[in-house]
C-alpha cells in the first residue's frame, strides 16, 4: 500500500495487464475512499482480508475511469490484489496505520 491511502484518492494505479474496451484500452485507475453507504452489501471483513467478491463488488463503486463488474471479474490477479491492498488501506484508522494526526 502506498502513502496515498491517507489521502481520499490512491496514486494512479498502473495495471500489469491493461483492460480492453472496445477500442479504449485503461492501463492505469485510480481508486478513491469509500463512503460508508458505498461499503453496503460486503462486510468489512472480507474487504480487508481482500476476498475476490467483496472486491468485485467494490472496484467499480470506487474506480476511475469507473470499470464494470465484468471488466474486475476478468482482471489479472496481481492487479485485483493491487487494488485491495489500497481499498483495505483507506479502511485502517491512522493509529493502526502508525500515522500521527
Amino acid at each position: 500500500m502506498t502513502k496515498a491511502n491517507t489521502a481520499t484518492v490512491t496514486d494512479p494505479i498502473e495495471l500489469d495487464e491493461p483492460i480492453k474496451r472496445g477500442e479504449q484500452t485503461i492501463d492505469t485507475i485510480t481508486l478513491r475512499k469509500p463512503k460508508s453507504g458505498e461499503l453496503r452489501g460486503v462486510a468489512l471483513a472480507d474487504v480487508l482480508q481482500m476476498q475476490t467478491d467483496a472486491l468485485i463488488t467494490l472496484i467499480p463503486r470506487l474506480s476511475n475511469p469507473s470499470l464494470t463488474a465484468t471488466e474486475v471479474r476478468q482482471m489479472d490477479p496481481a492487479d485485483l490484489v493491487q487494488c485491495g491492498g489500497e481499498i483495505a488501506g483507506f479502511l485502517l484508522t491512522k493509529r493502526a496505520k502508525g500515522e500521527s494526526e
